[in-house]
């Protein structure tokens, strides 16, 4: 027992010094977001005249966006502040997770991770400016223009950060598909082949996932779902080429003869080793 309780420290300890590291790295991103805030708060209202302007823009004369709630004036800026922070600081986030992860990765995996991760980040904020440069000028040059007569457009400053908050999130990840697929492929779990031989499912799943992530109108959700198939494709052929040094295996389809000769020869062996395990029994 003494032996046991010497060896139980050496063992928590590299778990307790991995809960050290971790709270230690979370200090330091809050203490990131928080800086990037205080420089970006004193400017969140022109920034939410910019995040609103796709929609003002194309509001009719003599109208605007309106504030329904008490404290909407300040807490929607401030909830921008702090979302923009987390954007911002976003590099910085996903190195305390390099940080921390990259020790217990082989060589390879290193080199592999790293360009993934910063591919990751860039096609997040890619996304992210997708959605804003194009999505929402035409989407809202749509939605403002199919108003029935007598109804004036007035959006809640609220509503519209939480829908411009979903859009951003929701093209941010679907451009990760690239990345997606690469891991499934360079992790052995299919091949550059049979993903490219799924493409029609491939292309009816991402118009489903831009049906549900977009406003109910065919522009963004075809907006979202081409560009998803195309960085599909994209993410096949890098895959493809990471792992064109690989063999495939041989998924030819066996004939009845061959299938019987298995089952013949799994038989045999199974018997082989009944009557071993039978002498076995009894010589002992």
């Amino acid at each position: 027992m003494s032996d046991n309780k010497a060896n139980q420290p050496s063992e928590e300890l590299p778990l307790l010094a991995h809960f050290l590291e971790i709270r230690d790295r979370m200090v330091r991103v809050v203490i990131a977001i928080f800086i990037v805030m205080l420089a970006i708060f004193p400017f969140a209202n022109d920034l939410y005249t910019w995040l609103a302007t796709p929609l003002t823009v194309n509001l009719p004369e003599n109208t605007s966006m309106i504030a329904t709630g008490v404290a909407s004036p300040f807490l929607t800026p401030f909830k921008l502040a702090l979302i923009a922070s987390i954007f911002v600081a976003m590099p910085y986030l996903l190195y305390q997770l390099w940080s921390f992860i990259a020790p217990g990765l082989y060589q390879h995996e290193k080199r592999l991770a790293r360009p993934l991760m910063m591919g990751s980040v860039v096609l997040f904020y890619s996304g992210g400016a997708f959605a804003y440069f194009v999505v929402f000028p035409l989407v809202f040059a749509f939605l403002t223009g199919t108003s029935p007569d007598g109804v004036v457009v007035a959006t809640d400053i609220t509503n519209y950060l939480d829908f411009a908050i979903k859009m951003f999130f929701a093209f941010g990840f679907a451009f990760q598909v690239p990345i997606a697929t690469i891991l499934v492929i360079v992790a052995g779990m299919t091949t550059a082949k049979k993903l490219g031989q799924k493409r029609p499912y491939v292309i009816v799943a991402a118009f489903i996932i831009g049906m549900l992530l977009t406003p109910p109108d065919v522009i963004s959700q075809t907006l979202l779902a081409v560009p998803m198939w195309m960085l599909f494709e994209v993410g096949v052929i890098i895959g493809g080429i990471l792992t064109r040094n690989i063999p495939e295996e041989d998924e030819s389809e066996m004939t009845d003869e061959e299938m019987e000769d298995e089952f013949d020869r799994i038989e045999r062996e199974m018997d082989e080793l009944e009557a071993q395990t039978e002498a076995e029994t009894k010589r002992d």
